[in-house]
């Protein structure tokens, strides 16, 4: 990574770039689930909150995108409303994010995107909905999120809900200890199920404390331990899905994947898009309720930093 040689084709927001110089607490925050992870107009309500959210714990919130070929480091009110309105626009990782830099394209960033731009920009801690990992049948489709590696490559605290239970969560826990990656449970000794607060998978490590979160990040890399940390954050219990509910939905909703020979990029979308109808719209409510439970975790992390 070459922040020097990055400055050119990166404009950072005017409150994201008096942060960083100041110091302050930063949280950056994906794009790909306005542009691909819910409809309009609950995409730009819910990117709003989660911003106001972040800035009412003491931090300054980061969206990050491409928009027109600029890796954009926070996006101002109107940019972001934008954005939310957009068809089109490119869902990007580290392998097609230049592109749509070189090409002038808009794009939001998945995790591992918003990662690679975080850390260009010096930005530490990242709060998003729930990672990729490794796909159901990865064995042999060879489905498996570039989110992993990147996290064990890129120095930032990615927030989340855990894995996507659409996913294999047994195997990209499996991934992620090969990599080298901490997976951090918060307040919980069971793995999180991101629509569910529970999952047969034990927590690889828990920690209780924002503060205790920061301090491990900043001990690892004192070791010289390169990479990131993921930490689950259970999604509220006012809010969840029962994993035994979910579990239905889901494998409705990979069924109707495999009929429809969905592939490649486009899976999580359309599980996304097929489980909000299945539920009825419950799951977006409760994707909408973890994001915002995220980022506010996220802003205490970036605090003690």
């Amino acid at each position: 990574m070459n922040p020097e040689s990055a400055r050119q084709f990166m404009d950072l927001d005017a409150p994201v770039a008096a942060a960083l110089s100041a110091g302050k607490p930063v949280v950056a925050l994906e794009s790909t689930i306005i542009t691909h992870g819910m409809p309009y107009p609950d995409n730009a309500a819910m990117a709003a909150r989660v911003e106001a959210i972040i800035a009412e714990e003491g931090a300054t919130p980061a969206t990050i995108a491409v928009v027109d070929g600029r890796l954009k480091i926070g996006l101002p009110e109107a940019e972001r409303e934008a954005l939310a309105r957009t068809t089109g626009a490119m869902k990007l990782s580290r392998a097609d994010l230049a592109f749509a830099v070189s090409e002038g394209r808009t794009g939001g960033t998945t995790v591992a995107a918003t990662m690679i731009a975080a850390a260009l920009a010096g930005i530490r801690v990242f709060a998003t909905g729930g990672i990729g990992g490794v796909h159901k049948g990865a064995e042999t489709s060879f489905d498996i999120s570039a989110d992993l590696d990147e996290l064990a490559r890129t120095p930032v605290i990615v927030v989340s809900a855990g894995a996507k239970a659409i996913l294999d969560i047994e195997k990209t826990l499996e991934v992620l200890e090969t990599r080298g990656v901490p997976v951090v449970v918060f307040g919980s000794d069971v793995v999180p199920a991101f629509w569910s607060r529970q999952s047969p998978f034990t927590a690889p490590l828990r920690l209780d404390e924002p503060a205790a979160i920061a301090r491990f990040f900043a001990t690892r890399h004192a070791l010289g331990l390169g990479g990131g940390m993921l930490v689950a954050n259970p999604v509220p219990a006012a809010d969840e899905i029962p994993a035994e509910t979910m579990a239905a939905h889901i494998a409705e909703a990979q069924q109707a994947a495999f009929d429809g020979k969905i592939s490649g990029k486009e899976v999580t979308p359309f599980l996304l898009a097929k489980l909000l109808e299945i539920t009825g719209g419950a799951s977006l409510k409760t994707n909408i309720a973890l994001v915002e439970n995220n980022a506010r975790l996220a802003a205490r992390i970036a605090r003690d930093i």
